[in-house]
């Protein structure tokens, strides 16, 4: 067994035991911090963090198994030991151990989330193209959720202006949600990115939108709400952009239409736009920012 299968399988079997009762993030957390599943694993084995006792090599021949016919299959996965995994992840609490994908990975992927309702008015789905037009235009990646209404606008939007998308999918890389998105998942495959943190044949849950809104929130530079209502999931995302200390730009419908809107303006990298003139400045102020830190701390050091 080569290293990297080895690596990969140690990491899917400590997935499969979660010692201490680990989160999959505080999982992710520990071996990108060993750098080495087997490491994490051998560790967490002798210090008797598990109810019942495993033996190291059975659990990784166990799983190489597993991961050998996901090989077959011809599904592609990356780790958190692996350096194509995309960097931005890392920084995030909920960082997914693994990310089955289909389309072209890229580590460092400049780009922006566009999401919010599902069940949006037309002038937030016209916004949606007009934000998405924008951002291609500007060299960043359009980054959504595959859901339909907004992030679907958004999607179909930056494939038509040519430019690059990534699809975060609430199921496993082998499901189309909703079905009616499955020709457009392909469309992105083949000319952007399809991610899913969850193994293969997950289907859609409650439970699974939420921690896919985690990932795209810490994948891209910014999270963009459109259009979102008072129950939105869309809210949770907004949330999550907020705790990873990522920029979140809402619009001034949503800042003001919401509770939830209302409750994060004012806080440290939240902005509101009224007009899509507005959001291309904020969109801007975003990409500035670390040239404006990088200014701050150089007069610092300078005295």
């Amino acid at each position: 067994m080569e290293a990297r299968e080895r690596e990969a399988a140690a990491l899917f079997a400590l997935l499969k035991v979660k010692p201490r009762h680990l989160t999959w993030g505080e999982i992710a957390s520990e071996v990108a911090y060993e750098g080495s599943a087997v490491r994490a694993l051998r560790s967490i084995l002798e210090d008797g963090a598990l109810i019942r006792s495993f033996d190291e090599d059975e659990l990784i021949a166990e799983a190489a198994a597993t991961v050998a016919c996901w090989g077959y299959e011809g599904r592609r996965f990356v780790t958190v030991l692996d350096e194509a995994y995309p960097a931005r992840l890392l920084d995030i609490r909920e960082t997914p151990p693994f990310l089955f994908y289909d389309g072209m990975l890229m580590a460092e992927d400049r780009g922006m989330s566009v999401v919010g309702s599902r069940h949006a008015t037309s002038q937030g789905l016209a916004h949606a193209r007009a934000i998405a037009e924008y951002l291609v235009e500007q060299g960043l990646t359009v980054i959504a959720g595959l859901a339909s209404g907004i992030d679907t606008a958004a999607h179909q939007a930056a494939l038509s202006a040519g430019g690059r998308t990534v699809a975060f999918i609430g199921t496993g890389i082998t499901k189309h949600y909703p079905s009616s998105n499955a020709a457009l998942q392909e469309q992105i495959a083949e000319r952007g990115l399809v991610l899913s943190q969850f193994y293969p044949d997950q289907p859609p849950t409650q439970q699974t939108f939420p921690i896919r809104n985690a990932a795209m929130s810490g994948y891209g530079l910014a999270t963009i709400i459109v259009e979102a209502g008072e129950k939105s999931g869309t809210r949770i995302q907004a949330r999550l952009a907020v705790g990873h200390g990522r920029p979140l730009i809402l619009s001034s419908k949503v800042a003001s239409g919401t509770r939830w809107g209302a409750e994060l303006v004012g806080m440290p990298n939240v902005f509101v736009a009224s007009t899509l003139s507005e959001l291309k400045g904020r969109v801007q102020e975003v990409l500035a920012a670390p040239d404006r830190l990088s200014s701050a701390l150089a007069a610092l050091a300078n005295g």
